[in-house]
């Protein structure tokens, strides 16, 4: 299944859940009752019996709907650093080895669950920073609760899937780095979700390595800057749900992000190479195949009173 919470196009209403059939939008209202799709009607729209009762309105064009988050709203998100190749050449680019305890265990940092952004929304130049860049990321949310989740048992809390952009402010993130304590204001300012949450059973044949066999694609302005493939991932999500669950309760609606893919950032790829950092008019468009393109316009701050 592939599920979103949407809106007619241009309108004010609050978002619904619905179910992506080919190019139409199928309401979920019969099935969850009004509203978005959220950590507690997750059960019941992945349950087999949700697409029996699917109806309460007309499909409805994808074209013709503005889409949200797929899940709303998020209770925590925490992002990941899976990618060797991407932490690889981002340390290399300071002067920095790999550390054996990256391989060690799967690190992650707490993000701001409060300011996501759905596919189409505007993301509005932070005004504490300059040197803006997007992550080309894959996540997934957690289906329901538990807690010292094992490994065998860690892809059966899987919902679904999703692309993210972790939006960085670089000159922030460096600062507060060199504290030993972050990343904070350098990401807490916005993360983009979406188009839709994919089930696991619509990759399962692509499944390689400990990821799948998936091309990650990163255009600004519609010029490719970064091409990665999901199946280089190090930790599996999976491991990340071992990781995370450890003394702490993981709970519907938990968003795992993977971390930037190889080539999926500018502080990777340089700011030289790419013609400089993310500025008010750029268009961040991030694609992965089977869980679609997620496209975001950098807009300008609307001046201080």
């Amino acid at each position: 299944m592939r599920l979103c919470n949407y809106r007619p196009a241009g309108s004010v209403e609050p978002l619904q859940a619905g179910m992506v059939m080919g190019h139409r939008v199928v309401p979920l209202a019969t099935a969850l009752g009004p509203g978005p799709l959220g950590p507690r009607r997750l059960a019941t729209a992945l349950s087999d019996t949700a697409p029996a009762v699917l109806g309460g309105g007309r499909s409805v064009p994808l074209a013709d709907v503005e889409l949200g988050p797929p899940v709303c709203p998020v209770p925590t998100f925490r992002d990941f650093h899976a990618f060797e190749d991407h932490v690889r050449t981002a340390r290399g680019r300071r002067g920095l080895e790999m550390v054996p305890e990256w391989y060690e265990l799967a690190a992650f940092y707490y993000s701001n669950p409060g300011c996501m952004l759905g596919p189409g929304s505007p993301l509005v130049m932070p005004r504490h920073g300059e040197w803006l860049d997007f992550e080309l990321e894959v996540g997934c949310v957690i289906a329901r609760e538990g807690i010292d989740i094992t490994a065998e048992e860690a892809e059966g809390y899987i919902a679904g899937y999703t692309i993210i952009n972790d939006w960085s402010l670089r000159d922030v993130q460096r600062r507060e780095m060199k504290v030993g304590l972050g990343p904070a204001k350098g990401k807490d300012f916005a993360t983009s979700l979406g188009p839709f949450l994919v089930t696991p059973d619509e990759l399962e044949d692509r499944r390689a390595g400990k990821g799948f066999d998936l091309q990650m694609v990163a255009r600004v302005n519609g010029r490719e800057l970064g091409r990665g493939n999901w199946r280089s991932i190090h930790y599996s999500f999976a491991e990340m749900i071992v990781r995370a669950s450890a003394g702490v309760t993981l709970w519907p609606g938990d968003v795992l992000g993977s971390g930037t893919v190889g080539t999926g950032c500018i502080l990777e790829l340089g700011p030289e190479q790419t013609g400089g950092w993310l500025g008010p008019g750029d268009v961040v468009e991030l694609e992965v195949e089977r869980l679609g393109r997620l496209r975001n316009e950098v807009v300008a701050a609307p001046p201080l009173e």
